[in-house]
């Protein structure tokens, strides 16, 4: 549900008053937010999908080995999403430096949280 309202708002930015002033810098961090969070949706369903139309009989392992190979890359995706639209908030806010900063940091915080934590605590055998 999180991803869909994402993307929800960011259909609505470029029918706002004010979307014709941005920067190209800006309408460029909007646009591969827009773009990450589609593709997001479409990895995050694409199980649902496979499971539906693929039908029995069916390879559980083979299909849940795609499904968490989509699950990862979506999160990547909203990764970049999530910086792409907090740079453009922060962008229009304040300036170019702070919103490089804001999404920075969250960049990393959401890479060390989503891959970081659970790949070291897999490699140490919990």
């Amino acid at each position: 549900p999180g991803v869909t309202v994402l993307f929800a708002f960011l259909i609505t930015v470029p029918f706002a008053a004010g979307f014709g002033g941005l920067s190209p810098v800006d309408r460029t961090a909007y646009f591969v937010a827009f773009l990450a969070t589609a593709f997001a949706i479409v990895l995050l369903v694409g199980e649902s999908a496979y499971h539906r139309l693929r039908g029995h009989p069916y390879d559980k392992g083979l299909m849940l080995r795609t499904a968490t190979r989509q699950a990862v890359a979506a999160l990547a995706l909203l990764c970049v999403a999530l910086a792409a639209v907090v740079f453009l908030v922060a962008d229009v806010v304040y300036d170019r430096t702070v919103a490089s900063f804001a999404a920075g940091l969250v960049l990393v915080a959401a890479t060390l949280t989503w891959f970081g934590l659970p790949l070291a605590r897999r490699l140490r055998g919990r």
